[in-house]
């Protein structure tokens, strides 16, 4: 009885121990590699999957996720001979989980390796002010040499990012000063660009304010030029209005008469203007013959002018 026990337990472990590795659960985003007998024999996929016990063996197992990597940090020297320290991140992906089992013994310090030394290549053809301008086209040149070798691997990069650059002490210093320098250049420049700005503001200015004021002076003596010849033509008409009237009212009856009174007070007046003004006082010789000074002045008055049609009586 004891011995019927012992082997019944004995044939329970070996069911459990045949099942356990019979039975493979693979997890979701994962590839395991099958050997049977110490050969390549199949890649299980994501869920279960029977093994033949004790002939089959799970001999890899591969993440198909995006893994990322960090790159140590290493020296390269620039075209310029600059040693710069750098280091970075690189990212990847298991494509082929056979060949990532048997194209490499260990794809992950062979891409490490590669990644240095590409890097160290691509730098070299660059000067130091080029390297930090010009990351995208390192990451770019690193990941394309790592995906062309990598592709034997198994492996698919999908990018390399720099994460430091990092210059000697001295070159930093330098590339300070440097950055000082052209700030002050900078802030030159522009202060000179504002003055020179200003000055041409403030000419321009002055031409504008004079061309402003000449066109007022110009516009002013315009209007006044009217102004005048408006006033001369409206005093020639009233004048002229005047003259007609004068004429016409010495043609009424009686105008004769008041022409001679009007020439007799101004002769009067004007010889006692003269008396008043002079200390000498000149008298026409005839002044006691008034009557016939009138008479002559008004012979000119009705004298008709050439070519004036006398009126009808």
């Amino acid at each position: 009885m004891p011995g019927s026990i012992a082997f019944a337990l004995i044939v329970l472990v070996l069911a459990v121990v045949f099942v356990f590795r019979a039975i493979k659960v693979v997890p979701q985003q994962h590839a395991w590699i099958v050997e049977r007998l110490g050969k390549y024999d199949r890649t299980l996929t994501p869920g279960l999957n029977f093994l033949i016990p004790f002939v089959d063996r799970v001999a890899y197992r591969h993440s198909l996720k995006e893994i990322p990597m960090d790159v140590p940090s290493q020296v390269c020297i620039t075209r310029d001979n600059t040693q710069l320290t750098v280091d970075g991140v690189l990212y990847f992906q298991v494509t082929d989980p056979m060949r990532a089992s048997y194209g490499a013994s260990n794809y992950v310090v062979a891409i490490t390796q590669l990644a240095q030394t590409t890097l160290r290549s691509v730098i070299g053809k660059l000067e130091l002010d080029r390297t930090f301008e010009e990351r995208g086209l390192i990451n770019s040149n690193v990941v394309a040499a790592l995906d062309e070798a990598a592709t034997n691997w198994g492996v698919k990069v999908l990018r390399y990012e720099i994460k430091d650059l990092t210059p000697p002490q001295e070159i930093l210093r330098s590339m300070q000063a440097q950055i000082t320098a052209e700030r002050e250049k900078r802030a030159l420049i522009a202060a000179s660009e504002g003055r020179k700005q200003e000055q041409i503001n403030i000419a321009t200015g002055e031409r504008e304010a004079q061309i402003q004021r000449s066109e007022g002076d110009r516009q002013g003596e315009v209007n006044r030029a009217l102004g005048e010849a408006a006033a001369i033509s409206a005093l020639a008409d009233a004048s002229a209005k005047a003259i007609e009237r004068v004429a016409a009212a010495i043609r009424q009856p009686g105008g004769i008469d008041a022409v001679n009174l009007r020439v007799a007070e101004k002769y009067v007046e004007a010889i006692a203007g003269m008396a008043r003004t002079n200390n000498t006082m000149i008298v026409p010789a005839n002044l006691g013959d008034l009557s016939g000074l009138v008479a002559s002045a008004m012979a000119v008055v009705r004298q008709p002018s050439a070519g004036q049609v006398p009126p009808p009586r």
